[in-house]
């Protein structure tokens, strides 16, 4: 149980600085990536030692085929990952005092990629750094994650929203950041992005199996 507690507060608090920094009234401008990924990383850092810290349903998928989650682990993650979006996003809309959010209507094809190819980077990034044998016990890995992230939602925000989580794009959609009829582009985007870093990873790292 301790563990999906620490998977419910690190995914709180990713969505939560989500919604903070990006609904309005906003104070930090063109920096939100930024400060979602440094919660990311020091919440990684913060759980990483007691359940991995996933915060993310498609980083659970990656870990448990790279073979380093318990399968009776696999749902119970996921359930905790998304009430901790949902549960956050209703916070900012209480701070936000409920505010008028207008949906983003992205180009589906370019979303889904984007969704896909961020979620690739972010998860490839987790199985070198936190699980691969040959850097075990390493300072950086949380470092590592959290930039990925920055760096997707830089790079991608605007062509898809830059969830690469769908923990966190259950909570731009329960926002209103993000149609609840776009959902699936996320579903797919990270779940398929997951997989495919997970069979990179096997394929590039067959000592480890």
């Amino acid at each position: 149980m301790k563990n999906y507690v620490v998977e419910f507060i690190g995914t709180f608090f990713l969505v939560l600085v989500i919604g903070l920094t990006v609904i309005e009234p906003k104070g930090v401008g063109d920096l939100a990536p930024l400060a979602i990924g440094a919660t990311l990383m020091v919440m990684v850092y913060a759980g990483g030692h007691l359940s991995g810290g996933h915060y993310n349903p498609a980083v659970t998928l990656a870990v448990w085929m790279r073979g380093k989650c318990d399968t009776k682990d696999v749902a119970p993650y996921m359930v905790a990952q998304i009430l901790g979006g949902v549960i956050a996003a209703l916070v900012v809309g209480f701070s936000k005092n409920n505010p008028n959010v207008t949906a983003a209507t992205p180009d589906v094809a370019r979303a889904v990629l984007n969704e896909l190819l961020f979620t690739f980077a972010l998860c490839y990034v987790v199985l070198n750094t936190a699980t691969s044998k040959k850097n075990a016990g390493n300072s950086y890995y949380g470092l590592a994650i959290g930039f990925t992230v920055a760096a997707g939602a830089y790079a991608g925000g605007a062509i898809s929203g830059g969830a690469y989580n769908p923990a966190v794009a259950c909570g731009i959609s329960t926002m209103g950041l993000s149609a609840w009829s776009n959902i699936w582009i996320f579903l797919v985007g990270n779940f398929a992005g997951a997989a495919l870093a997970a069979t990179v990873y096997k394929m590039t790292n067959p000592s480890e199996f």
